[in-house]
């Protein structure tokens, strides 16, 4: 049987991609490029990993968004990447989460998508 090996990209409408990945690229340093942007394995951080997680239809967990998806982007500084967007004009959302898989914070981008930072942890979580 075949099988999936990972996520290899997400894909989402936007009203003005370019501007919004040109908003990524300024904000975040996401290397935007006009066929989008590509991170490859090895640049990733120890102890990080793509996750692919159906919610509940009824789940409050990408609010206060409207958009059915919530992308979640890997940072090497929750805080400093918070300060960035907010700089930027994103809504950031007060509530900070950390544990055994990390640090997380959340914003809402110029479109009004739900984004969640993640700062992997240093030593990998029991599992």
């Amino acid at each position: 049987m075949a099988e999936v090996k990972g996520v290899g990209g997400v894909f989402f409408l936007s009203s003005d991609p370019e501007a919004l990945g040109d908003w990524y690229k300024k904000w975040l340093g996401v290397p935007y490029t006009p066929y989008g942007a590509s991170f490859e394995p090895k640049d990733l951080p120890i102890h990080s990993r793509s996750v692919w997680t159906p919610f509940k239809k009824d789940t409050t967990y990408f609010q206060p968004s409207k958009q059915p998806f919530m992308v979640n982007l890997i940072v090497d500084d929750v805080e400093g990447a918070l300060a960035q967007v907010k700089e930027g004009g994103a809504e950031v959302l007060p509530d900070r989460e950390q544990g055994e898989y990390g640090e997380f914070g959340w914003f809402i981008d110029p479109e009004g998508n739900k984004v969640e930072l993640w700062k992997p942890p240093i030593e990998a979580p029991e599992e």
